[in-house]
């Protein structure tokens, strides 16, 4: 079985930074990108980050980029989302996700972890 277990969620206020763990276990790790999304009620998951798991070539979303950082390390088999310069409208459940395919859309992506919470406020 395919498990992605996230960490790292919290309150957090605005400007700060907070940092995603993300662990998984049942594949080869480096088969598969990782990505990271979020998700608010109503709404679908978005603002992703990706890494991939054959060259490790990163992409962004645009809400992501220049404020956030995705890595990995094949030999823990996780992988983490560095959040900097936190705003309120970046309150959302944050997921890990596992797919064949490396990319920002959350269509990409096969294997999900429960989420963990992120918010952001004074």
């Amino acid at each position: 079985e395919k498990l992605l277990v996230e960490s790292g969620g919290g309150l957090v206020q605005p400007g700060g930074s907070l940092t995603l763990a993300c662990t998984a276990s049942g594949f080869t790790f480096d088969d598969y990108a990782i990505g990271w999304f979020r998700q608010v009620p109503g709404k679908g998951r978005e603002g992703g980050s990706c890494i991939s798991g054959s060259d490790g070539s990163i992409y962004y979303d645009d809400s992501a980029s220049g404020r956030f950082t995705i890595s990995r390390d094949k030999d823990k088999n996780m992988a983490w989302l560095q959040m900097n310069s936190l705003k309120p409208e970046d309150t959302a459940v944050y997921y890990c996700a596992a797919g064949p395919v490396p990319g920002t859309s959350s269509s990409r992506y096969n294997y999900w972890g429960q989420g963990t919470q992120v918010t952001v406020s004074s």
